[in-house]
């Protein structure tokens, strides 16, 4: 296989991990198959006992396609392994639940998606894991709860839905003293703009739902980290509880690689530009947007990655009634709970994916009534601001 460690992001995304059939094929190929042959018994013994590079037992194992996939994120990711997963959220799952037992202790960012809360409030718990929430923004609290039998450390890299931004470097720096993994949610800063490896993450999870397919087609998600203990304890816990991704799902994934840099990049200029163009919008109490220079982390996030991203939150003046009326009167955007599509979406996270959360839980994380996350998509700027500025004057 060539070796692309020499070749940029953009050309890794489009080359990374081909491994063509004897037809010489262009495009990578689907193996829509279940299960493996072998040519004799000792064959089949042999490979049950230790898999080489090319063979496969059973999907749920792993299959060409998924092979292609795994290598190519890993070689985006600069990661020794990748094993790709049926979801996001089994992916989330999947790391933790590989890597930790009753009686560890994890430290976690409290900012957090409101499935990876549930995973980590109530599964892991459940099973006798103690977790500790912190405010991810401060690093006095992430020293104070870090402690000398603390297994992992969890936190996203970006947070979903308001965007705050944790100083990794120091995180990591402090949860690799006391020997524990550092595992990153790193879906907001896309693998296009990734620094989480060179950051310090052990472990990457991505759902690739999002910017990797980014069309609202399929569901996936990815672990990422060094082959030892992706190939280890994650692949041994996601290949016996079924947490797969399907070989179709992972062809289409591999094929949207091909314009991933193109998409991403197209939609960071888009949140720049609404960003810009929202900053003193009079019926808006706060523009949050990494990239922009009202953001309360505007420096450490030019620090950490090259771009803002692709997502900004706004806050209505009114609260939900407010938020409500201006989302009702959008014509381009759409209203849904997914985000980093080539359509442009908004969603009001207070009442969605966020809605579990208790009101005090809600305000704490910043998340009010009048919040609405904001997914640039691959329109034109000027009429996605144009469309939002009609919708603020219903608002």
């Amino acid at each position: 296989m060539t070796d692309t460690s020499r070749w940029s992001r953009r050309t890794k995304a489009v080359h990374s991990g081909i491994r063509r059939s004897q037809y010489g094929e262009i495009s990578e190929a689907i193996f829509l198959t279940q299960a493996f042959t072998y040519p004799t018994a000792e064959a089949a013994e042999a490979r049950f006992i230790e898999s080489q590079d090319d063979e496969f037992i059973y999907a749920r194992y792993g299959n060409p396609t998924l092979a292609m996939f795994e290598d190519r994120m890993a070689a985006l990711e600069g990661a020794e392994a990748g094993f790709a997963c049926a979801s996001g959220m089994a992916a989330v799952n999947g790391a933790l639940m590989s890597l930790v037992k009753a009686g560890d202790h994890i430290v976690s960012s409290r900012a957090l998606f409101g499935s990876c809360l549930y995973i980590l409030e109530d599964i892991l718990r459940r099973f006798g894991v103690e977790v500790t929430l912190v405010d991810g923004r401060d690093l006095d609290a992430w020293q104070s709860a870090i402690r000398p039998d603390t297994k992992m450390v969890f936190l996203e890299s970006i947070s979903n839905p308001v965007l705050e931004i944790i100083d990794l470097p120091k995180v990591a720096e402090m949860a690799h003293a006391v020997g524990a993994l550092v595992v990153v949610d790193n879906v907001f800063a896309t693998p296009t703009y990734s620094y989480a490896i060179d950051a310090g993450a052990d472990l990457v999870v991505y759902s690739t739902t999002k910017h990797v397919d980014g069309q609202g087609r399929c569901l996936g998600g990815i672990i990422l980290g060094p082959k030892e203990i992706v190939r280890g304890p994650v692949e041994a816990y996601m290949k016996h509880t079924g947490g797969a991704m399907s070989p179709f799902t992972a062809w289409v994934m591999l094929k949207s690689l091909d314009t991933l840099d193109l998409r991403v990049n197209a939609q960071c200029d888009a949140a720049e530009a609404l960003a810009e163009g929202l900053a003193v919008h009079p019926k808006l109490s706060r523009v949050i947007y990494p990239g922009h220079a009202s953001h309360p982390q505007a420096d450490l996030a030019a620090k950490l990655c090259k771009r803002g991203g692709t997502v900004l939150a706004i806050e209505a003046e009114g609260g939900k009634d407010a938020a409500f009326r201006m989302l009702n009167a959008l014509e381009i955007f759409t209203i849904s709970n997914n985000f980093a599509d080539s359509k442009s979406i908004v969603t009001h996270p207070a009442t969605t994916t966020h809605q579990r959360l208790t009101e005090d839980q809600r305000a704490i994380l910043g998340i009010s009534d009048g919040v609405i996350r904001v997914s640039c998509g691959l329109e034109d700027p000027a009429d996605l601001l144009a469309d939002l500025e009609a919708g603020l004057a219903q608002a």
